[in-house]
């Protein structure tokens, strides 16, 4: 489990790139490395490793926040007083200490780093295909499988009562 702790985040735009970096961790001059620009019609470009991408911006629906969290090795502090549930059946132990081990599973804690509205995908050689690119694709039917488990009954994914025939 993790334990977000409030912060000031700043706001960023998360980067997909098409490619793997072996790195995870700051950069000493990010602007040597990626420097993206707007052509006349808004499309975003960049040399990356001496590739040329193309960026398509992904806003995410008006509903949702993007969060960007660098998870600790710190732990949320356990309250003394804890309650475990007692074994209430005469089949042994085993569904207590299965309890006691739910009851004192490490809770890490995670810093808010950033906050984002937005996704820019990039691609090799010209602009993402949203209609057939996998992680368009895959971002909306996270959301519409987020929205079917998070909506209440009475009310539908677009915020819109059902009516009851």
């Amino acid at each position: 489990m993790l334990a977000v702790r409030p912060a000031s985040p700043q706001k960023s735009t998360p980067n997909l790139l098409p490619c793997r970096i072996n790195h995870n961790g700051p950069i000493n001059s990010a602007s040597r490395f990626w420097t993206p620009s707007t052509d006349d019609k808004g499309t975003q470009h960049v040399h990356f490793r001496g590739r040329h991408l193309h960026g398509t911006s992904t806003p995410l629906p008006s509903n949702y926040t993007g969060t960007i969290l660098n998870v600790t090795d710190k732990a949320l502090p356990t309250p003394p007083n804890a309650k475990r549930r007692e074994d209430d059946d005469d089949d042994g132990d085993e569904e207590a200490e299965e309890d006691a081990e739910m009851d004192t599973e490490e809770i890490k804690i995670a810093e808010h780093i950033g906050s984002f509205d937005e996704i820019m995908i990039w691609e090799h050689g010209g602009k993402v295909d949203v209609e057939n690119s996998a992680f368009v694709r895959g971002l909306s039917e996270w959301i519409g499988f987020a929205e079917g488990m998070h909506c209440d009954e009475e009310v539908e994914a677009d915020g819109k009562e059902k009516k009851e025939s």
